[in-house]
Parts: structure tokens; C-alpha cells; sequence
């Protein structure tokens, strides 16, 4: 396995995981493959442009044409899929662009490997898809009970995986990461939204009581442990990773304030979203017993650190926001902030 393609590598989990994989493994060739939307950004893939095991190609995965030409091209071995559609809110206004992606763009790249007798694929999907779970952890084995667009889009790309284990003996793999925060992640998530509003003393909408628990997960915790899988997990089989970080979302909004020395009165209370799960929360039982995989990074320093690394490059985020972000921006912030409380 030396040739490795990584989809929806210039997003943000995804080019996590190629600057690692560049600098860990300098015998690999990494090839990224990204149709650069909204989220994809070639200044996330900068700390290894001029790397010699790195290649970037842009294309849509739900391309076949494209798909085929790459994967012959590179003389792909494997295929490690971040390329999704993951925002929630946006599932909710525009739902055909995460059905187009995250699911028929993963039955593409998982035919057309098939086709070329590429037998190791990698699906890196969300805890979302289990829905929310009021106490306890979800296990690998739960069912799924998707409650978004976006969520049912990524159950709906596993099973596509699971049928191409069973039918066809491909030897796949899902990573079911948990609420992933750090660099380089576009600013409509809570975490770099709310950091970047509050550096500019903007108000901070908050969604219903805030009280919604989120499993807080490093995006270098993320990176490590979709490594090990790609390399260690079991054909057909589905890891969890979770952050075991629980965290209310009002929480880590007090604690970004409190590192920018910001007051808690930017926070505006606004009407929830449709669906909004209340509690994500995974067990690593599985990571840990198979692999001795455990988190490296403490919640509150890394979270620290990112605030810190936006303070420091707004030349990254400042002309993201701009046309097509502040047009969602409208119609997901401006009626709701006219109602805060």
C-alpha cells in the first residue's frame, strides 16, 4: 500500500490527515483528489505543497470519468474518503448536494475501484449517523437512526461499503469520528464561527439553551487514528473515535470567550435548529482493545491553542468570509439574531 488516494483531502478533517501522512510516511505517495467547493481550500494543503510524496488533483468524486482517470493515473492501492458534504444546517436548506456526494459519489470511487481491483477502501464517517443518545455511549454495533439530511447521507454512504464487503470481498473500513475541532476547519462550525465572530466582537448565536453535549474530538487525534485503522483495521469492520471530551455546547462557547477575553454577553440565544440532536457521545473501547489507541491531546489546551492559531491567521480566514459564506450566513443568522434573547 504505497499509493494512496485521500478524497475531499483540502477540506478540513481530510487535509489534516494528508499533512500527517506526507511527513509519517515519506515512502507513500499521497494523491489528493477534492472538487475544491466551498469548504475546500488549497491553503489548508500549504505546509506540504512543495512535498515530493504529495500530488493534488481537483475533481468531483461523483465523477466517473474523473475517478477512473486518477485512480489509473497514480496506480491507486488504496482509498481513504473524506469527500462529504457535512454540514447540518446546510443538509437542512439543500439536501441534494449531500445525497450527491456522500452517497453517490462513494458508490463511484467504491465501483470503480472495484473495477480496477483496488481492494482497500476507507470511509471516514460521523457519529451522526447514530442519532442522538440521551445517557450512556454508542457502540459500533448500535443501529443507525440518522436525524439530518447530512447524518442520513452518511449512513447511507457506509452501507454502501457494507454491501461492497459482503458482495464483491472488498476489504473496506468506517471510521465514525466524533465532533472533530482545530485548524484550518471553515468557519461555519460552532468552534471556528464563533472564534472568529468573537475576535471581531460580533454576537455569538447560540442555538436554543445550549445545552446540546457534543464529544470534542483534536482533528491530529482524528488524523492518528484513521491512520491506524487505514493500516490495522479488519475487513469490514467500523471504529469508533471518539474525543472523550464531553463538553455542552455553551461551555466550550464560555470557554472560547474566556481565552479571546471576550464578554459572555456576545452569546445570543436563537431558535434551535430542526432535528437538533441533543447528546453525541462514543466509546473507544474498540480502538483501544484492537490497537492501544488513546487520545493524545488534553480538550482545554487544544481548544486553547485554536484559538489561538485563528488569532494568529486571520490571512486564512478573513477572506473565507465573504460572498457565498455571508449569503449563508443570511439565511441561517439574520432572522434568528432579530429574535435572540
Amino acid at each position: 500500500m504505497k499509493n494512496i488516494l485521500v478524497t475531499g483531502g483540502a477540506g478540513f478533517i481530510g487535509s489534516a490527515f494528508v499533512r500527517y501522512m506526507v511527513n509519517q510516511y515519506p515512502a507513500y505517495n499521497i494523491i489528493v483528489l477534492d472538487k475544491l467547493t466551498y469548504a475546500g481550500n488549497m491553503d489548508n494543503l500549504l505546509p506540504v505543497k512543495n512535498a515530493a510524496n504529495y500530488a493534488f488533483e481537483k475533481g468531483d468524486i461523483a465523477d466517473e470519468e474523473t475517478v477512473n482517470q486518477v485512480l489509473g493515473k497514480y496506480h491507486i492501492e488504496a482509498i481513504v474518503n473524506f469527500a462529504a458534504e457535512s454540514h447540518v444546517d446546510r443538509s437542512i436548506l439543500s439536501p441534494h448536494a449531500f445525497i450527491h456526494t456522500d452517497v453517490v459519489g462513494t458508490y463511484i470511487l467504491l465501483e470503480t475501484a472495484r473495477r480496477m481491483g483496488i481492494q482497500r477502501f476507507h470511509q471516514v464517517s460521523t457519529d451522526e449517523v447514530y442519532g442522538s443518545i440521551p445517557e450512556g455511549f454508542f457502540k459500533e454495533g448500535d443501529p443507525l437512526e440518522p436525524n439530518s439530511p447530512y447524518a442520513a447521507s452518511k449512513a447511507g454512504g457506509e452501507l454502501m461499503l457494507r454491501a461492497y464487503h459482503v458482495t464483491y470481498g472488498m476489504h473496506t473500513t468506517v471510521t465514525r469520528g466524533s465532533n472533530t475541532f482545530g485548524p484550518y476547519q471553515y468557519p461555519e462550525k460552532i468552534a471556528p464561527f464563533f472564534i472568529t465572530e468573537a475576535i471581531d466582537d460580533r454576537p455569538l448565536p447560540l442555538y436554543g439553551d445550549g445545552l446540546q453535549v457534543r464529544d470534542w474530538l483534536y482533528v491530529d487525534d482524528h488524523a492518528r487514528a484513521v491512520d491506524v485503522v487505514l493500516h490495522k483495521g479488519a475487513p469490514g469492520e467500523i471504529y469508533n473515535i471518539g474525543g472523550e471530551n464531553e463538553r455542552t455546547n455553551i461551555e466550550v462557547t464560555h470557554l472560547i470567550l474566556d481565552t479571546l477575553g471576550k464578554p459572555h454577553s456576545l452569546i445570543k440565544h436563537v431558535e434551535d435548529r430542526p432535528g437538533h440532536d441533543r447528546r453525541y457521545a462514543l466509546t473507544n473501547d474498540k480502538l483501544r482493545a484492537d490497537f492501544d489507541w488513546h487520545i493524545d491531546r488534553n480538550f482545554e489546551d487544544a481548544m486553547r491553542q485554536t484559538v489561538q492559531w485563528y488569532v494568529d491567521n486571520e490571512w486564512w480566514w478573513r477572506k473565507i468570509k465573504t460572498g457565498e459564506y455571508l449569503e449563508f450566513y443570511k439565511k441561517q443568522y439574520t432572522e434568528r439574531l432579530a429574535k435572540a434573547t
